[in-house]
């Protein structure tokens, strides 16, 4: 199959930028990666020579240049609003990681300068594409569970020891809703669809000082900005009730958990910062089993050998089915603009509800169609690649 494929650029090469720059240069046929850019030259120029990328460029090159449409920006979320609107201002389609913004009304700024542009602005997490987010969305269509009443979603980590850790913790946007509560909300509202009305509770990070052995001995105590806990309720446009729980101030042994309730039947839906993780269904009188992915993109490996980046799956296939959009003219993408929004209106929501005391309603609406079933990532009994991205064409 001939194509057109999409000239992209990588702006930051921290930790994430691996598997980006691993999948976006092997995984896709759509696109084409032609340079990578970094403020450290050194950290630029070491990436390309792992991955075999042709170009350093500046971001000022990147945005004057004729060729490069789309940009994947990976830099630090307080550096996202300058990137984002840098490069849709020259003209470039952008996906970023998550979020858009920290502040919801720079966020609907992006939003509102790439609808006069008529540019594509996707933002992660795209594990919501992936095969047990797209599985759990054919399940409920189907209608396994019957009508959706309710569920429940909970994470917890030790956000202030990881702070230590991935010190881009400490600023804002590290909070646990906000550095993995995204992934609990993206996946509910891939699911579930748009919410109509939040309420919560929050508590702030406490003050920490450094714990590890090879801390920085000279590091000043710090509290991570924002609530680090939060315990909301959403009621959908559907009407469905979930309770949501994100716990940063506790340890790092992981109780999560994302059941969505329904008249004939339970959907476990796993870990929502997988793309593969497994799905079990609850139905009357049949007990609880498990359900067959019918999407691709399960995390695995399908490339090469075995990298120690590995872990973070399938990501890039929003930049992808983002580059099959542009490329088909369709309306939209699927981890939208509008999508990612919303996802932060949510959050925002929680925040403010928590703060006043008082319910939220979000503005802000979208529409996610899911992707074709009965692509795969793999065939042959995993000998061999399968054929996911056609999936992410349509």
């Amino acid at each position: 199959m001939s194509v057109n494929k999409v000239r992209t650029a990588v702006v930051g090469c921290g930790m994430i930028s691996n598997i980006y720059i691993r999948n976006l240069s092997k995984l896709f046929k759509i696109i084409d990666l032609v340079a990578i850019c970094d403020i450290i030259p050194e950290a630029a120029a070491e990436k390309a020579a792992l991955h075999g990328i042709p170009r350093i460029m500046t971001l000022e090159e990147i945005a004057s240049s004729e060729e490069i449409e789309l940009v994947v920006n990976l830099t630090g979320p307080t550096a996202h609003y300058d990137v984002i609107k840098m490069m849709l201002n020259a003209g470039k389609h952008v996906y970023t990681e998550k979020m858009f913004t920290t502040d919801i009304e720079k966020s609907r700024e992006l939003v509102r300068l790439a609808d006069e542009k008529g540019l594509y602005l996707g933002v992660a997490p795209d594990t919501v594409l992936g095969a047990g987010t797209q599985t759990a969305k054919r399940v409920l269509e189907l209608g396994l569970i019957g009508q959706v009443t309710s569920g429940q979603v909970c994470i917890n980590r030790n956000q202030l020891l990881n702070s230590e850790l991935f010190r881009f913790l400490k600023n804002d946007g590290g909070a646990l809703p906000y550095d993995v509560g995204i992934y609990y909300i993206g996946t509910l509202l891939t699911l579930l669809g748009p919410v109509k009305a939040v309420r919560a509770f929050g508590a702030p990070s406490m003050v920490h000082e450094p714990v590890l052995l090879f801390a920085n001995e000279s590091d000043e105590p710090w509290q991570i900005p924002g609530n680090n806990v939060l315990a909301a309720a959403l009621e959908f446009e559907n009407g469905a009730l979930v309770s949501v729980l994100f716990d940063g101030n506790t340890i790092n042994a992981e109780q999560h958990a994302m059941t969505i309730f329904g008249t004939e039947g339970i959907l476990k839906v796993g870990n929502p910062e997988k793309f593969g993780s497994p799905l079990r269904l609850i139905r009357q009188e049949a007990g609880e089993c498990d359900i067959p992915f019918t999407h691709g993109y399960d995390g695995r490996n399908m490339l090469d050998e075995k990298a120690f980046f590995d872990d973070y799956g399938n990501r890039g296939i929003g930049v992808a089915e983002m580059a099959w959009a542009i490329r088909k003219g369709r309306t939209n993408n699927r981890c939208s603009k509008e999508y990612g929004l919303h996802c932060q209106e949510v959050l925002y929501g929680m925040d403010l509800s928590a703060k006043t005391g008082e319910t939220y309603y979000p503005e802000s609406r979208f529409v996610m169609e899911g992707l074709r079933s009965g692509c795969y990532s793999s065939m042959f009994g995993g000998a061999a690649r399968g054929d996911a991205e056609r999936s992410l064409m349509d």
